[in-house]
C-alpha cells in the first residue's frame, strides 16, 4: 500500500496499490506537495496535474504523459523521465540533478531556475523551451534539439552540446559559442516540427 502525503503537513493525501501507480491515470490530479519518492510512475497519465512542490526523487516516469504539469519547485533529482511527454509543463524552479530525460519531448517547456546540473538530455525535444537562468552545469545534450529555445543567462559550464540542434532563434548566454562547442546549426524548420 503505498501511502501518498504532503511533504510539509504529512497529511495522507491519497492510499493505493504501489501496483496501480503504473499506467495511473491521474489526469488533473492535485498532488501538489505530495510525497512521492521513488514512485513507480511508468506511462502514467499525469496531464495538467499540480506536482508542484511534490518530492519525486528517484521517480520512475519512463513514458509517463505529463502535458502542461505543474511541476514548479517539485524535486526531480534523479528521477527517470525517459522518453516521457512534457509538453508545456511547468518545471521552473525544479531540482533534476542527476534526472534521466533522454529522448523526453519537452517542446514550450518552462524550466527557467531549474537545477539541471548533470542531467541527460541526450536525444531529448526542447523546441522552443524556456531555460533562461537554468543550472546546465555537466548536463549532456547530445544531439538534443534546441532550435528556438531561451538559454540567456544558463549556466553551461562543462554541459555537452555535441550534436545539439539549434537555429537563429536559440539564445545563448554570452559566454557561450554554440559552434565551438561542437553544436550544429540547422536552418528554421516548419513551425511545430521537434
Amino acid at each position: 500500500m503505498l501511502l501518498i502525503k504532503h511533504y510539509e503537513s504529512r497529511e495522507t493525501m491519497l492510499e493505493m496499490p504501489e501496483s496501480t501507480l503504473e499506467n495511473a491515470r491521474l489526469r488533473a490530479a492535485d498532488l501538489a506537495g505530495a510525497d512521492l519518492r521513488y514512485a513507480r510512475l511508468q506511462n502514467a497519465d499525469l496531464t495538467v496535474a499540480d506536482l508542484s512542490r511534490a518530492n519525486l526523487k528517484g521517480a520512475d516516469l519512463r513514458g509517463a504523459d505529463l502535458r502542461g504539469a505543474n511541476l514548479r519547485g517539485a524535486n526531480l533529482a534523479r528521477a527517470d523521465l525517459r522518453e516521457a511527454d512534457l509538453t508545456d509543463a511547468d518545471l521552473s524552479d525544479a531540482n533534476l540533478v542527476g534526472a534521466n530525460l533522454h529522448g523526453s519531448d519537452l517542446m514550450e517547456a518552462n524550466l527557467s531556475h531549474a537545477n539541471l546540473r548533470g542531467a541527460n538530455f541526450v536525444l531529448a525535444g526542447l523546441l522552443r523551451a524556456d531555460l533562461s537562468r537554468a543550472n546546465l552545469s555537466r548536463a549532456n545534450l547530445y544531439n538534443a534539439n534546441l532550435s528556438s529555445a531561451n538559454l540567456a543567462e544558463a549556466v553551461l559550464d562543462e554541459a555537452e552540446l555535441h550534436g545539439a540542434k539549434y537555429d537563429s532563434f536559440t539564445q545563448w548566454p554570452d559566454s557561450v559559442d554554440p559552434e565551438k562547442r561542437r553544436a550544429i546549426h540547422c536552418p528554421r524548420r516548419r513551425a511545430g516540427d521537434r
